[in-house]
Formats: C-alpha cells, sequence, structure tokens
C-alpha cells in the first residue's frame, strides 16, 4: 500500500508542476521595414531576440542606393527594447538605439572645383513605438520612431539622425 501511494504522489506531482510564467516560444523575430521601403525604397531588415516576456535585444541592416538620403546610404546597429504591454513581448516600447552609417552630402561645385562630401558617423539615440501580434505569437506589425545624436558629425552633416518605420515580422 506504501508504495502504491508513493508511485501516486510521484506521479501526481511531476504532472502538476506548475511555472510561474508560461513558456514562450518562438523567441526570434525577423522584421522588414514595408513602410520605408514603400516611402523612398530602403530595405531594412531587423532582427529581435527576446531575452524575457518584457525585454528583447537585436540588431539593424539598411540598404539604400541614393547616398543623400537623410540617413546615408548604408547603416547597421543594434537595439536594446523594453516592453510595457499588457501581453508579453508586445504592445508598447521604448528602445535605445545604437546606428553606424554611410552616405554623402550633396555634391557642390565651388571655384575649387567639385567637392565630394562622403561621411561615415556613428549615432546614439532613442525611440519608442507599438508591436501587435497574432494570437499565435507567429506575425508581428510594428510601429516606431527615434531620435539621435550623430557623435562624429562632419561640418555638412546634421548633428541629428531620425529612423521611423512600420515593419512586418515573423517570429521562430
Amino acid at each position: 500500500m506504501k508504495n502504491i501511494f508513493l508511485i501516486l504522489a510521484l506521479a501526481s506531482t511531476s504532472i502538476a508542476s506548475a511555472q510561474a510564467y508560461p513558456r514562450f516560444n518562438n523567441a526570434n523575430e525577423i522584421k522588414f521595414n514595408i513602410g520605408l521601403f514603400l516611402a523612398n525604397s530602403t530595405v531594412e531588415g531587423s532582427y529581435e531576440h527576446f531575452l524575457n516576456e518584457d525585454t528583447s535585444i537585436g540588431g539593424t541592416i539598411y540598404f539604400d542606393d541614393n547616398a543623400t538620403d537623410y540617413n546615408g546610404n548604408f547603416g547597421i546597429g543594434p537595439n536594446l527594447r523594453a516592453y510595457f504591454g499588457y501581453m508579453p513581448r508586445s504592445g508598447f516600447f521604448a528602445e535605445a538605439f545604437g546606428l553606424y552609417y554611410t552616405g554623402e552630402d550633396e555634391i557642390a561645385e565651388t571655384e575649387l572645383g567639385v567637392r565630394n562630401n562622403d561621411y561615415s558617423t556613428t549615432a546614439l539615440g532613442l525611440g519608442f513605438g507599438n508591436k501587435w501580434v497574432t494570437q499565435s505569437e507567429k506575425f508581428s506589425l510594428e510601429i516606431n520612431a527615434g531620435i539621435g545624436r550623430n557623435i562624429n558629425p562632419e561640418d555638412f552633416q546634421d548633428d541629428f539622425m531620425f529612423r521611423a518605420g512600420l515593419s512586418i515580422g515573423i517570429r521562430f
């Protein structure tokens, strides 16, 4: 009788084990900034890895064929996000980001000839946005905006840079 009770007790504890938070699958997300692509044909992709239900780290890379656009023709950088929504890994978020980008200013013709103003710079900034996720947590829609300060701007370059986007994503 004691052996049967012991077996039932062990079986019930393994069945009834509970966790304070549910296990989250799909801790990785790849996003494409469709808004930026439609606005000026810039191709921007992002990766996001969720550390827990309200924090993530990630990275962004973009390419543009017009080097005189507001953020140049190439950029890459990391970000750290904190989510404040009611559902895990979605809702309102704030982020800190870094961005290394290259580009060129409009080519100006001076008395000395043509002046080519190429630059490469690094910016640090803050952003915010909102993310909506489907019920299955497979697909996401995100809108975000941010402002950063260039650490080493050239004389002809702005001190501030801006980010914005409307992204669609898939989690895996």
